[in-house]
């Protein structure tokens, strides 16, 4: 049988079963890129699901060979020693209920025997005092709603209203309600606040409690106690609270998702953003502000920080690097955060992970040595001794090769692309290395659930 295939057409499917091959085997990468990625985020989910929260570095950890020298190990020995171990029990501490009750105001209430009684039931002598017996208790004074009557004395002058056109009226003096026209007492709204956004107890529960005590609070009523009392009282703290914050030149800034339902154009499983801005560890007059807003858009602290000028810690989010007149300081804690997350999944001692962990360890350590220097003092120990350790952990991450689409490989996508703003810190001495000072104030509203603010109250 005659072969009617020509030769160049063997060279046409020759050139195309390579080229289908050399498909196959980039998907056949791709997908074994994205099993490695997805065992990655499985690893570290069970990590922060079950694992330790704390991110501390364990000892043992650490690689000191890449900053000094190592200390010599002595060579392990045959010889087995022996030690006797002893055990000693614990005695349960005495007093502790009494040192709990130390805060506490005392009423001290005395019981005695009668005249008749403090005579001997056996010879009939008086009988001496010897000491006192003491048992303690707590007592535990509900809240009560108590009807409180203002009356104002009101006097007049008898003469002018018989033969003057007008009569004067003098009222004695008495203090403003915290809400005109209202019967709310200021004890009232502070009750209604506390229980509220302190113990998170819902209007229609303290509705329900007044109405066993005997009085009818609706709850629409205590709702706009606590409106009226952010507009008129807390707002002017809140501004006032403002201008102390912007009268500093070293910020922190953060913000964490909120969610508030029946919110105006958002379904309610969509998120708000809480934004948190505070001022820095020298700051004799701390101040740590908060501000709600719809969405997690860069308008919102470009509003916030209009006309202000200043160095601002924050975290990588874009918004905040074009704002006027401010240098953003970036944060070294979440380059830290993204090295160690990554090494908690490979646990290899001579991985990339390990390597850009050991960078951020010194970067810490160090800082923890200048803690107590002043801000100048501190300026100069970072150029000589901090500075040339971060400018090694760049040059390191712009050599080192890592696969693609790993936790490793963000991790040093993430250093490198906010590399401008992390050299930003060695700018002055006041400056600190990461942003956990606003990423505390950040997890304290989020455990808090503090939702009354400059805007009001977040139903």
């Amino acid at each position: 049988m005659k072969n009617n295939t020509s030769t160049a057409d063997l060279q046409t499917q020759n050139t195309q079963l390579n080229r289908r091959v050399v498909e196959l085997e980039n998907t056949v990468a791709e997908l074994s890129a994205l099993v490695e990625h997805f065992k990655e985020l499985f690893a570290l989910s069970q990590k922060q699901r079950f694992g330790a929260s704390s991110e501390k570095t364990l000892p043992g950890m650490e690689q000191l060979s890449l900053f000094h020298a190592a200390p010599a190990v002595p060579p392990p020995t045959t010889e087995i020693k022996t030690e006797e171990i002893s055990y000693t029990r614990k005695k349960r501490p005495v007093g502790k209920r009494e040192a709990d009750l130390s805060a506490l105001p005392l009423e001290v209430i005395e019981y005695d025997l009668p005249e008749d009684q403090r005579n001997c039931p056996q010879c009939g002598g008086a009988m001496k005092g010897i000491g006192v017996d003491t048992r303690d208790e707590i007592k535990i004074i509900p809240p009560q709603v108590i009807h409180v009557e203002h009356r104002r004395k009101v006097y007049k002058c008898d003469h002018c209203d018989k033969h003057a056109d007008k009569t004067p009226i003098v009222k004695a003096e008495s203090p403003n309600p915290v809400i005109k026209g209202s019967v709310a007492s200021p004890s009232a709204v502070a009750y209604v606040m506390s229980q509220k956004y302190l113990l998170h107890l819902p209007l229609y529960r303290l509705e329900q409690d007044f109405k066993r005590q005997g009085m009818a609070i609706n709850r629409q009523n205590m709702a706009n106690w606590v409106i009226r009392a952010c507009e008129d009282w807390l707002q002017p703290i809140y501004e006032r609270m403002k201008q102390q914050l912007l009268a500093h030149d070293v910020l922190h800034s953060d913000d964490t998702g909120v969610q508030v339902l029946k919110e105006p154009g958002k379904t309610p499983q969509a998120k708000s953003n809480m934004w948190m801005y505070r001022t820095s560890g020298d700051s004799k007059t701390p101040v740590a502000f908060y501000e709600y807003q719809p969405s997690h858009e860069g308008e919102h602290p470009e509003n916030f920080l209009k006309g202000w000028a200043g160095f601002c810690h924050t975290d990588g989010f874009a918004g905040y690097h074009g704002l006027d007149n401010v240098t953003v300081v970036g944060c070294w804690a979440h380059v830290r955060r993204k090295f160690n997350d990554a090494f908690q999944i490979t646990k290899a001692p001579d991985s990339p992970a390990k390597m850009g962990l050991d960078y951020c360890n010194r970067l810490f350590e160090l800082e923890r040595e200048f803690e107590n220097m002043t801000p100048g003092e501190r300026f100069e120990a970072r150029l000589e001794r901090s500075k040339p350790v971060a400018e090694a952990f760049f040059a390191w991450a712009d050599t080192v090769c890592v696969p693609p689409k790993l936790a490793i490989t963000r991790a040093v996508t993430y250093l490198l692309n906010q590399r401008e703003w992390l050299m930003n810190v060695y700018l002055d001495g006041r400056l600190e290395l990461s942003n956990n000072r606003g990423l505390f104030a950040q997890k304290n509203y989020s455990d808090q659930s503090a939702h009354a603010c400059g805007r009001g109250v977040a139903a």
